[in-house]
């Protein structure tokens, strides 16, 4: 089988770079509000509080079956645990490898305050924000819910890229379809709590660290 042509990435940040379950532990376990009812869950029973929606396939605040949307507005409002994200280990020294070999890097994140994040991912990113484009875009803005496509669409247009030689690591099922509808290639990026692909998106690669995904992009596709 011909290998595919990829010469552009966009990695998500949140579950992908960045260790968001690592932020919503803490902000269950630790936040005035929250820390009578959680400071003794543990870690592995963060599904149990946090139950994982097919639409998401991961973690989200805003499935809580009683305080989703409460959670969700506490937890952006307070910066000491919302950009308590940190890179996973590999990421840094990964992402300067694939830049060495010529790839191009993009990351895109929606939220709910485009000059906090913007402010949080340069920071948490600096080492690497020479060669790296970050995007930030405001919630609410586009159509779905973390506006991946719209956004995929835009930088597209705006950076001369092609779709098929593009690729989206995302941890988030609705975001796979995003890359798909838009003619970009998905992979999936799976952890201890992410549940699995619908049977229609079992063709999706999986991948379970930046390193894992450097290893199957050299192996599968060319430059």
């Amino acid at each position: 089988m011909q290998k595919k042509v990829i010469k552009n990435i966009f990695w998500d940040v949140d579950g992908v770079l960045a260790n968001l379950n690592y932020a919503y532990y803490n902000f269950l376990t630790k936040h005035p509000k929250y820390a009578p009812q959680y400071r003794n869950l543990k870690w592995e029973d963060l599904p149990t509080v946090l139950p994982i929606e097919p639409k998401y396939g991961a973690l989200e605040l805003k499935t809580h079956p009683t305080q989703g949307n409460e959670m969700d507005y506490d937890f952006c409002h307070s910066l000491e645990f919302f950009t308590n994200r940190p890179l996973y280990d590999d990421v840094l020294p990964i992402l300067k490898e694939l830049n060495d070999k010529g790839y191009r890097q993009f990351t895109m994140s929606a939220t709910f305050d485009v000059e906090t994040k913007s402010k949080f991912l340069n920071k948490l990113l600096a080492p690497v924000t020479d060669f790296l484009t970050i995007k930030c875009v405001q919630h609410g803005k586009f159509m779905h819910d973390t506006a991946k496509e719209n956004m995929l669409k835009s930088c597209f247009e705006e950076y001369g890229l092609k779709a098929e030689e593009t690729v989206l690591v995302d941890d988030r099922i609705y975001n796979q379809y995003a890359a798909i509808n838009v003619g970009a290639n998905p992979v999936r990026m799976r952890c201890e709590f992410t549940s699995d692909l619908p049977q229609e998106l079992n063709w999706i690669p999986e991948v379970g660290s930046v390193t894992e995904f450097r290893d199957w992009l050299l192996t599968n596709t060319v430059k």
